[in-house]
């Protein structure tokens, strides 16, 4: 290569540090090209870095805290140095790290109590042992086996991020690891580390160690292999995992914490907390599949947590914008909804039955209207109400209908939807103002239409729905005109008004939906290249690439629509134009301006000053004659082309192909009175070509330039001379018509004088 060559390459200040006598590692680290050094693999820097001395020193700048009189470099980028040095995974530094027992004691002694376990050295801990657990996985694991403390130690210090990824990986995050390294990941399904993880919630105090532990336990639900999963889904690991939840003198987190575990063991696709989506979203091997003796364990304390729904007033009082809530809702409640409405997706015989018994539907719809603001709360009553009006279980949707009253409450609440101005209820409107509407119409809209569908099919709800003849009148008089209202597809204006009325609920519906008009963006994006509405800069790229492969450069209807097709969002169905009532790339005046030049021959400008009239024969369309150059020489007639009409007008007119059409402006046509047909133009001298002579166009103030080109003067479809100097003479002696002879022939002369005089500096 050449950079290796002598003389054409600098030498790196690694290489002029190793070539010191007596350097340290310090000066190496000091030096900001080190890692891609390292990256490169510099034969000479590894071999230095391989050495014991030099492995233990990199290490205790990870582990240990610099002095408090210790120079910033020493603080901050020695360790991040060093770790990086790990972390490009080299194995001339890694295999005599792993390899050597009293340097892995030395890392891992990070982990013991006495350390100050600094954040920033507690993140770079972690990317190294997890750079030498994927990396280094047998040998690691073997050590970790041997020095099963290290389990302990890394739980007690959970409450840290970093340190709480570790063991993530360590008990089957990494599917990677479980599949290839079966064998040596095997003995972790062997020890109690799930007991001690989930023994953090009652003996810690901090929600960062509660929603730690939580996230650990939720990804070795989706991901561990099958002992781990098995363990965590058993009674008395649920039982004790709520006994630590119930607990009076807990904080509020372990409440909410532990159920987001239950919930991940219902549905583990629910569960979202953290990065752990970044191993995956397809479930693997390691997915725990609901039983029944998982869901019975958590029925048993149901009926406590139903108790935690009744708090009592002197839980504070807080103040919004509509007025006050006392008490609020809370995280604990809100969470225990959320429990409930997953527990009956599951589709449990005993749970309904449970969840009958102990009344827990009534309790939920009751806080549905006490908080009529806090749609999150809204979102889970209205999942529990669905999965009872399509459970199979008849015993369910009685106790939904009759005994909780579900439509009677609906309308209730319709009938009057502004916030009840009572002191002795949960949600109090501000005083001295207008209350306000209540928030919860549009679920129960929902919920309103879910009954009516529901009825089609269902005996036992439509005769319900019978019964209540207010129902019948609100039904018809306010709920069918609201759809109607609602109906946003329906809409009219600008947008689809095609597309089928999508009611699930789910972001994978909206994504299979096809929104695109294949057509439509085909015919658009063709009138963008077809009428020039970029600017002139534009114009020359597109000439400039018009020197690559035809497939490069032409575009027409038929490539724009195979284009558009890879936009596809889903299969077919009937489409709708997402530009119903919209053009895109055309203004209504350019718009009409196009069509006049497309369909009409160009018309004399009304500035008849600044055009210059010689032959009634043959006509020229170009810009200002002021700004004239060579191509005076290309027709004895000019005439201006009137405003909209633009380059690509003259491939529609002469055949061209989209190669060979020029970005110049110009125009040649013939008039009925014409004989002959016009001679080819030869180019015009280099001297021209090299972007100092430009015709303008500026009769709208636009102050678009278009650089000159041979085609410009007339190219492969244009007429005219077979030299300039004939052309000048044809211009001279020619006859004018009209009062415009004498000033054109002084324009004319202008020209050829012009260009005479740059052909003369040409030659000096």
């Amino acid at each position: 290569m050449f950079w290796r060559m002598a003389g054409l390459s600098t030498a790196s200040p690694v290489e002029t540090i190793l070539d010191k006598e007596g350097f340290t590692l310090e000066e190496l680290l000091d030096e900001d090209e080190i890692i891609q050094e390292c990256k490169a693999l510099n034969g000479r820097l590894l071999n230095f870095l391989r050495e014991r001395t030099q492995v233990e020193q990199l290490i205790k700048y990870i582990i240990e805290e610099p002095p408090e009189n210790a120079e910033k470099k020493q603080m901050f980028k020695f360790p991040f140095i060093a770790c990086e040095i790990f972390t490009c995974e080299i194995e001339m530094i890694l295999k005599p790290l792993v390899e050597d027992e009293e340097l892995m004691k030395l890392l891992f002694s990070f982990l013991e109590p006495k350390q100050a376990h600094n954040a920033l050295l507690a993140g770079y801990f972690s990317k190294v042992v997890n750079c030498l657990l994927v990396r280094k996985t047998v040998p690691f694991m073997q050590f970790v086996k041997e020095h099963q403390e290290i389990l302990k130690q890394l739980v007690d210090l959970i409450g840290i991020t970093s340190i709480m990824e570790v063991l993530k990986r360590l008990i089957g995050s990494d599917e990677h690891l479980y599949t290839n390294y079966t064998s040596a990941m095997q003995w972790v399904e062997d020890t109690d580390v799930l007991e001690m993880i989930v023994d953090k919630f009652g003996s810690s105090e901090s929600p960062e160690v509660h929603a730690n532990a939580a996230e650990i336990l939720c990804t070795a639900i989706r991901f561990a292999p099958p002992g781990l999963g098995a363990k965590i889904s058993s009674p008395s690991f649920i039982g004790r995992l709520f006994q630590h939840a119930l607990e009076v003198t807990r904080p509020k987190s372990v409440l909410v914490n532990s159920l987001s575990v239950c919930i991940a063991l219902l549905d583990p696709k629910r569960f979202t907390l953290g990065a752990y989506h970044i191993y995956g979203r397809q479930l693997t091997h390691g997915t725990v599949v609901t039983n029944p003796e998982a869901v019975d364990g958590m029925l048993g304390s149901l009926g406590d947590l139903l108790k935690l729904l009744n708090v009592s007033s002197n839980e504070g009082v807080l103040l919004t914008t509509y007025g006050k809530l006392q008490p609020p809702l809370g995280k604990h409640r809100l969470k225990i909804v959320e429990f409930i409405s997953v527990l009956l997706t599951v589709s449990s015989a005993s749970a309904e039955k449970e969840v009958i018994r102990l009344g827990a539907v009534k309790r939920i719809l009751d806080l549905f209207f006490e908080y009529p603001y806090n749609n999150f709360l809204h979102h889970h009553v209205k999942n529990v109400i669905l999965s009872c009006l399509e459970s199979k279980n008849t015993e369910l949707l009685d106790h939904l209908l009759c005994e909780c009253g579900l439509v009677g409450k609906i309308l209730e609440a319709e009938k009057d939807s502004t916030l009840a101005a009572d002191s002795d209820k949960p949600t109090v409107p501000a005083e001295g103002r207008k209350p306000p509407r209540i928030g919860s119409i549009g679920h129960l809209t929902r919920i309103s239409n879910k009954l009516s569908q529901l009825a089609n099919t269902n005996t036992e709800i439509q005769s319900h729905l019978q019964e209540n003849s207010e129902w019948t009148d609100w039904q018809m008089d306010v709920l069918s005109k609201r759809n109607t209202l609602e109906n946003v597809y329906s809409w009219a204006c600008g947008r689809p008004t095609s597309l089928h009325d999508r009611t699930g609920d789910s972001d994978d519906d909206d994504y299979h939906d096809r929104d695109y008009d294949v057509a439509a963006l085909a015919n658009n994006l063709s009138q963008a290249f077809r009428y020039g509405i970029y600017s002139n800069d534009d114009m020359d790229e597109a000439q400039g690439s018009m020197e690559r492969d035809d497939e490069d450069v032409y575009f027409d209807d038929e490539s724009a629509e195979v284009v558009i097709s890879s936009l596809r969002l889903g299969d077919e169905q009937e489409s709708g134009s997402l530009f119903t009532n919209s053009n895109w790339f055309a203004f209504e005046d350019e718009r009409e301006a196009n069509e006049r030049s497309a369909s009409s021959l160009a018309s004399p400008s009304p500035n008849a000053e600044r055009t210059t009239e010689v032959d009634d024969d043959d006509d020229v369309v170009i810009g200002e004659a002021d700004d004239l150059d060579d191509s005076a020489t290309s027709s004895p007639s000019f005439e201006p082309k009137p405003e909209g009409t633009e380059v690509n007008d003259l491939s529609e007119k002469s055949g061209e192909s989209e190669t060979d059409k020029s970005p110049a402006w110009v125009e040649w046509r013939e008039t009925s009175g014409s004989v002959e047909p016009p001679k080819p133009v030869e180019a015009p001298p280099p001297a021209l070509l090299n972007g100092e002579i430009q015709m303008e166009i500026d009769d709208d103030g636009d102050g678009k330039n278009i650089k000159n080109s041979p085609e410009a003067s007339g190219g492969d479809s244009g007429s005219g001379t077979s030299k300039p100097e004939e052309a000048r003479e044809n211009a001279l002696s020619s006859e004018a018509s009209g009062p415009e002879k004498a000033e054109n022939r002084q324009t004319t002369k202008a020209a050829a004088e012009t260009e005479q005089s740059l052909k003369e500096e040409s030659k000096s």
